[in-house]
Order: C-alpha cells, then sequence, then structure tokens
C-alpha cells in the first residue's frame, strides 16, 4: 500500500468524491484508510454511568485505498505514485512532477552535509562556576556606590 499517514489525498468515488483530506489511519491487511472529514458515519454511545448521557457521535469510517490517491505538495495535483531508489533507501515520487513524496527524506535532503560539518557542539560552563564569578563582582560594584 502507497498511502501513508499524515499524506494528503484526493478520494476519487463515492459521496464524498472530489474531497481532500490528510489520512489519519491505514489498515493494510485490509485494504482501507481513514480520511479526515470523509466517509462520516453516526454512532450511538449509550451511556455506561449513571452521571453520562447517551449520544450521537459522528466518525470517520475506513474507505477503500483504491478510491483514494496522493495529491503531492509540490504540484498540488492528485498523482499516482512511482519509486524511486536514493542514498539506499526506496522512496515515493510524484509521477508529475518527480517530487519526492516522503516527508521524511525531504527533511533529510535539504539539510546538506556542509550544514552538518559547521555545527559544532555548545561549550558546557558549569553553574557554580558562574555563579561565583557573578557573586565575586556583586559586592564590588555595592563597595563603590
Amino acid at each position: 500500500m502507497n498511502i501513508k499517514v499524515n499524506d494528503n489525498v484526493l478520494v476519487l468515488t463515492g459521496k464524498y468524491k472530489g474531497k481532500q483530506g490528510k489520512v489519519l489511519a491505514t489498515y493494510p491487511k485490509a485494504g482501507k484508510v481513514i480520511v479526515e472529514g470523509v466517509n462520516l458515519v453516526h454512532k450511538h454511545e449509550k451511556a455506561r454511568r449513571a452521571n453520562e448521557t447517551s449520544k450521537i457521535v459522528t466518525e470517520e469510517a475506513p474507505i477503500d485505498v483504491s478510491n483514494v490517491e496522493l495529491v503531492c505538495d509540490k504540484c498540488g495535483k492528485a498523482t499516482r505514485i512511482a519509486h524511486s531508489e536514493k542514498d539506499g533507501k526506496n522512496i515515493r515520487v510524484c509521477k508529475k512532477c518527480g517530487a519526492s513524496l516522503d516527508k521524511a527524506f525531504v527533511k533529510k535532503s535539504k539539510k546538506s552535509a556542509e550544514e552538518v560539518k559547521e555545527e559544532a557542539p555548545k561549550k558546557r560552563t558549569r553553574k557554580r562556576s558562574a555563579k561565583s564569578a557573578e557573586a565575586e563582582t556583586a559586592p564590588e560594584s555595592e563597595n563603590k556606590d
């Protein structure tokens, strides 16, 4: 299954055709996904305790993965998914514009190797030494006044 959680998808068929939403959950064995704001159903919840009230809850139900298509972040179009290998990893790629669809890979590729080398570890200062230096300078300034 090529759709993952937090992907933006377009619904292709059914009552919610043309609606876009974020994937909240995936069920690969069943071939279904839950999309935010799509395939809303009403469930009746019975009160389980004396102080609770019964209510009707609206929630999203699973939709078949074949009825949704991934929307590319870069070009904004619904697209099929191609696979490409970069840095020894198989990543998802937009067939229309060629942009990477894996958000984790996009974040890593933005940071170049030079930027990583420039980042030096911060110097650790001891709190006691900083306090003692401040304490030594403070009494001197009070004596001068």
